[in-house]
């Protein structure tokens, strides 16, 4: 075989690995909702299955249980956050922007554990006495009590 072409094809196939790594680093971009997404489960908490998506610069957090059963799932970018209509207990969802869409007379079973944290982003969870889970989404703070726009877009993963 040529020595040109050779180079040509190891050169071809060193592109395609290295863009295949690239990729593979990239959350995807599909399967919010799904009971078991192709994506990596990178929970905090070995009784929870954390799942991330990012479409556009916004970052999603699908939280599941054990089961793969969705329990709730929230937006982020630049320390804002919205609630999404996802999960058994989506309606007992918090962020910083907005309290739960349901009320509830239910007190915390047990302390809220942590089920996901990256540089800007930490979500717990905490059973409720009456079975229900709520979970609580939070922006890191970068020392000034609240994530910097310019910095928290920055480091989406």
């Amino acid at each position: 075989m040529n020595i040109t072409i050779r180079r040509v094809l190891l050169a071809s196939m060193l592109s395609l690995g290295v863009s295949a790594t690239a990729f593979a680093g990239t959350p995807p971009a599909t399967g919010l909702g799904q009971a078991w997404p192709n994506a990596a489960d990178v929970s905090a908490n070995p009784n929870f299955h954390v799942y991330v998506f990012v479409l556009g610069g916004v970052k999603y957090v699908q939280v599941n249980d054990t089961n793969g059963d969705v329990l709730g799932a929230v937006g982020t970018a630049g320390g804002q956050f919205i609630t999404l209509p996802v999960g058994q207990f989506a309606q007992l969802v918090t962020t910083p922007q907005d309290p739960a869409a349901a009320t509830t007379t239910a007190t915390p079973s047990a302390a809220p554990a942590v089920v996901y944290q990256d540089s800007t982003t930490t979500i717990t969870a905490t059973p409720l006495s009456n079975g229900a889970l709520q979970l609580n989404a939070a922006a890191v703070s970068t020392g000034g009590g609240t994530c910097d726009p310019i910095e928290c877009n920055n480091h989406l993963q």
